[in-house]
């Protein structure tokens, strides 16, 4: 643990990893939050979550996956040049937005100086900034400027949730890490499905995930297959959208633009039924 810096937004001190329970902004873990150490913990602590914010609680702390912790905590001390003067989270980053979701996105892992570094999300990167913009211009969140978790940042019936929670090096993790981390992804689903009218999922793999949680809809039905656009509608009247994953590359290289992101945010915001404020 490095010596302790002033948050960006809030001037108070921490050290990187940020502890549980020292006042970062959205944290809802605290010092006495039980921490799992190994798969059948995370199942345990995952399934007994009665809320979504207990559940965000028990995942930023977790500690189940050696090779995530370790390289999450390395990220965190010995940071990137630009922001060697802030603290890193350096934690699992729980799913973040409202607690009655009707549109659930669907992402893949927190990225090493974005998430990783806020504690929030697809927030501090370039794959935030797009996500954020559009969602905004869809009238999904309160500004299209996603910059730290003490941002001031609202959501509007939206929820962003990844398959992974800890930031993987490479961002590639292994199988094994996947499926330990997957139970909180399947209590979150699990809280927040009654309300869910559309699923966002951002790229394949995410696409993938998604059609986990919504197996039972997709039963008898003919496997809908990933594209930007794609759109399958489940026997529960819930819709399943694919987006290409709004990465700093497929921006770059035109693959996903700002309008194709428009398209798809401002289709769940319609399908979903949410008003735009």
């Amino acid at each position: 643990m490095s010596r302790e810096l002033p948050h960006p937004r809030t001037g108070r001190l921490f050290a990187s990893p940020v502890p549980p329970g020292t006042g970062w902004p959205g944290d809802r873990a605290k010092s006495s939050t039980p921490v799992a150490h190994d798969p059948e913990a995370v199942a345990a602590l995952a399934a007994g979550a009665g809320t979504v914010a207990a559940l965000d609680a028990a995942c930023a702390v977790c500690a189940a996956c050696p090779r995530l912790v370790s390289w999450r905590e390395e990220i965190a001390v010995t940071k990137r040049r630009a922001f060697a003067d802030e603290p890193y989270w350096g934690r699992p980053v729980a799913g973040w937005g409202a607690a009655r979701p009707r549109v659930l996105v669907v992402g893949l892992a927190p990225a090493a100086h974005g998430a990783n570094r806020t504690g929030r999300v697809f927030t501090g990167d370039r794959s935030g900034d797009q996500l954020f913009a559009a969602m905004h211009r869809a009238g999904l969140v309160s500004s299209g400027l996603s910059v730290d978790a003490a941002d001031g940042m609202r959501a509007n019936g939206v929820r962003i949730v990844a398959p992974v929670r800890c930031a993987p090096p490479a961002n590639k993790p292994t199988p094994a890490e996947r499926l330990t981390c997957a139970p909180w992804l399947l209590a979150e689903w699990r809280l927040v499905a009654p309300y869910v009218r559309v699923v966002v999922a951002l790229g394949g793999f995410a696409w993938q995930v998604a059609q986990g949680l919504l197996a039972e809809e997709l039963a008898g039905q003919r496997k809908p297959v990933f594209g930007h656009g794609a759109v399958a509608t489940l026997s529960t009247g819930r819709t399943l959208l694919g987006c290409y994953h709004p990465s700093q590359q497929n921006m770059f290289t035109g693959r996903l633009t700002p309008a194709m992101l428009d398209e798809v945010f401002v289709q769940a915001r319609e399908r979903s039924g949410i008003t735009r404020r």
